[in-house]
């Protein structure tokens, strides 16, 4: 957003953590899939295809979204919801495109337009073109107190204090918390923690294989360099705004699920983590005055 606005006005950006994107950029599962969060976010998804494209930030993966026979409702569905959108879906048999996979999970959808996306670059580049538009960033300056006078935000930041016409609330999973410091009465947005793991399995994953999702949003899985997988157990676990990190029985679960999807062998758990990823009531974008 400060990219975008900074050539049209003077843009501030407050960081409350000493590294910008901390919480969120570090911690993406890093995958661009039209089909994410359902048809109503569908089309903001497609549009942001051309400029990912034309920065080089994407990366061919394909996605599969597989189920056993008694979740063939479920994949219809999919089907059904997306029919008419333009997003490219295919019914195919999983087995031939991932080896290992157990016999059961014999229902798939193909979608070919899911990319690995370079969120580390993508928002390099964010911020370079903020700067270079005259936007200024300030580190260190969580969001102490709010108040408007005069038709101006009055900001008290640990770092010290700042004005602004207008005050954008990006705060992530801090977004009530700072609204009700601005006077603004909070709408629910609900922090979810949700972990992934680092695995080195046998034998190892091949790097051009897809991102695997299961219908019935029990995990999912997807290549990372060198043969490693990627794995989360799709948790979404209410939790307060902070440095999260993933509960032992999280990482256990995810290994768990995978074990009952392919046949490999874990080898060793490489590392784990933990993100935040907050939602409205109605888990649908919010923005507007």
């Amino acid at each position: 957003l400060a990219a975008e606005v900074a050539p049209h006005a003077s843009v501030l950006i407050l960081e409350a953590e000493d590294v910008a994107g901390y919480h969120a950029t570090g911690r993406s599962a890093a995958f661009w899939e039209e089909t994410y969060g359902g048809p109503a976010i569908q089309p903001l998804t497609a549009a942001s295809r051309a400029v990912l494209d034309a920065g080089g930030f994407l990366q061919p993966l394909g996605g599969l979204h597989i189920g056993r026979e008694e979740e063939r409702e479920q994949i219809e569905t999919m089907l059904a919801e997306f029919a008419g959108t333009g997003v490219d879906l295919t019914l195919v048999d999983p087995r031939d495109r991932i080896p290992g996979l157990r016999p059961e999970w014999a229902l798939a959808v193909w979608e070919p337009s899911c990319a690995y996306i370079d969120v580390a670059g993508l928002h390099a580049a964010a911020l370079s073109r903020a700067k270079k538009a005259g936007a200024e960033l300030v580190l260190d300056a969580g969001l102490t107190a709010a108040s408007r006078r005069s038709d101006v935000w009055q900001l008290e930041t640990k770092t010290g204090p700042f004005a602004a016409r207008i005050l954008v609330n990006a705060a992530g999973a801090w977004v009530d918390r700072v609204a009700a410091m601005a006077g603004v009465a909070p709408i629910g947005i609900q922090p979810l923690r949700r972990a992934l793991v680092q695995l080195r399995v046998d034998p190892p994953v091949p790097d051009d294989a897809p991102h695997v999702a299961h219908i019935g949003g029990d995990f999912y899985f997807k290549p990372e360099s060198g043969g490693r997988l990627w794995l989360s157990p799709h948790d979404e676990v209410p939790s307060e705004p902070g440095d999260v990190q993933p509960e032992e029985i999280d990482i256990a679960i995810a290994i768990d699920r995978l074990e009952q999807v392919v046949d490999w062998r874990i080898e060793r758990v490489e590392r784990s983590w933990a993100g935040l990823r907050s939602f409205a009531p109605d888990r649908l974008p919010v923005y507007g005055f």
